[in-house]
C-alpha cells in the first residue's frame, strides 16, 4: 500500500481531493492512511485503485469510501471519466459495480441492509469527526492559556480570526471542524457559538472538562482503530511506515498515547 508516484499539475490537484475523503471510522484522509494504490490519467479519463488494511473490511465502509473518491475525482472540471476499483477485497466486485454504475448501496447489498440505508452509518461518523476535531482544536487553545470561560464564550467569528499558529496540529484541524460546524448549520452567523455538542447546543463553561472527557474517550477509540489498520496494513502489504510518529497498539495497552497535538504530525507526501 505505497503512495503512488504524482507527477503533472492535474494528478497533484486530484491527489489534494482524494485527501479531503477519509476512511469513515477514523476520520483520516485516505492519502496518509496509504490507501491509494494507483492514479491513471488519460486524455481525462481517470482511474483509481485503492485497498484497505484488511480482505474483510465492513463493505459499508469499502462503499463509502469508493464512493467519496469517484466524487471527488469527478470534481474537477477536465475529468471526462472515473473508474475506481477496490482491490483484495471480499465485496470488492460488487462494491466497484455499484459505485461505478452510480447504485446505491442498498440496492448493491439488499441482503445486508434489509432496507436501511447508509444515512445512520453517515451521521454517527460525521458525527465523531466533528468531535474529535472540535477536541483538537480545544486543546489547542487551552495549551495556549485560554480559560474554560474565554473558549465556551468564542463566536464563530472570533474562531474566523483565530491564529493558531504555534499549536500545528490544532490549525490544521480548524478549517476542518469550520467545515462541519458551519456546512452542518450548527452555527451560521457572526454571533453564534464556535463550540457546540452535535446537537447544537452551546458547550458552558462549567460542563467543558467533562465534554473534554467524552471527546478524549472517542479520540482514543479512534486512534486505537487507527493503530488497528496500520498494524494489519503493515502484516499485509509490508508497506506502510511504522517510523513511530503513530502510536501502535502497545501504546493504547500501556496508556501512553498523548493527544495528536502533542505529537509530531504525519502527512504523506504525493
Amino acid at each position: 500500500m505505497g503512495v503512488p508516484h504524482i507527477r503533472g499539475a492535474q494528478a497533484r490537484d486530484l491527489w489534494r481531493r482524494l485527501s479531503a475523503v477519509t476512511d469513515p471510522e477514523l476520520d483520516e484522509p485516505i492519502t496518509d492512511m496509504g490507501f491509494v494504490e494507483r492514479l491513471d490519467i488519460l486524455h481525462g479519463d481517470v482511474r483509481i485503485d485503492f485497498r484497505l488494511p484488511t480482505y474483510w473490511c465492513s463493505p459499508n465502509f469499502a462503499f463509502l469510501m469508493a464512493d467519496g473518491i469517484r466524487r471527488a475525482a469527478l470534481a474537477p472540471a477536465w475529468v471526462q471519466s472515473v473508474q475506481v476499483r477496490l482491490l483484495d477485497h471480499c465485496f470488492g466486485d460488487r462494491v466497484n459495480a455499484a459505485v461505478n454504475g452510480e447504485e446505491s448501496f442498498e440496492a448493491a447489498f439488499a441482503e445486508l441492509t434489509e432496507g436501511a440505508d447508509l444515512s445512520d452509518v453517515r451521521e454517527k461518523f460525521r458525527e465523531k469527526a466533528f468531535l474529535r476535531r472540535q477536541e483538537t482544536v480545544i486543546l489547542g487553545l487551552r495549551a495556549m492559556g485560554w480559560s474554560a470561560a474565554q473558549i465556551t464564550g468564542l463566536t464563530l467569528a472570533g474562531f474566523d480570526a483565530l491564529n493558531l499558529g504555534n499549536q500545528p496540529e490544532a490549525a490544521a484541524q480548524k478549517p476542518r471542524y469550520r467545515e462541519i460546524l458551519v456546512g452542518d448549520g450548527l452555527a451560521c452567523l457572526p454571533h453564534d457559538p464556535a463550540f457546540v455538542c452535535w446537537q447544537g447546543n452551546p458547550i458552558v463553561a462549567k460542563d467543558l472538562s467533562d465534554h473534554l472527557m467524552r471527546l478524549r474517550a472517542i479520540r482514543i477509540n479512534m486512534e486505537f482503530n487507527g493503530a488497528m489498520c496500520r498494524g494489519l496494513a503493515a502484516t499485509r502489504y509490508k508497506e506502510v511506515d511504522l517510523s513511530g510518529r503513530e502510536p501502535e497498539l502497545i501504546d493504547f495497552m500501556l496508556g501512553r498515547v498523548p493527544p495528536r497535538s502533542h505529537r509530531d504530525s504525519h502527512v504523506s507526501q504525493g
